[in-house]
């Protein structure tokens, strides 16, 4: 059965340094997932970015938006991948923190 995963997580960045640090953190997952096993498209809209990915016939829909003080993220979970929402959306929030970490 199909799950959608739901993270927030709380920053203390502008929106603009908050979306170039998930920019460049979608960069880097992008450069690290595309080894032809994954195909990656993202397109952002204003603070809002939506994002797929597809590998081995099942395909990963998701959005993310940026708000004043968090970051919002929706991941659509196809059955196959439905038992890793717990695990997955630790993960997210973990990254997500080291990635929005205020750094003076």
């Amino acid at each position: 059965m199909a799950e959608t995963v739901r993270v927030d997580i709380p920053h203390k960045l502008t929106r603009e340094q908050a979306r170039q640090r998930i920019a460049s953190g979608f960069d880097r997952i992008r450069s690290d997932a595309t080894g032809g096993m994954v195909k990656f498209e993202d397109v952002w809209t204003e603070d809002r970015l939506d994002f797929r990915a597809r590998a081995m016939g099942q395909s990963v829909v998701g959005r993310l938006d940026v708000m004043d003080d968090h970051v919002h993220i929706e991941i659509d979970l196809p059955g196959f991948l439905a038992a890793l929402a717990e695990k997955l959306t630790g993960k997210i929030r973990k990254e997500g923190t080291i990635l929005l970490e205020h750094k003076p």
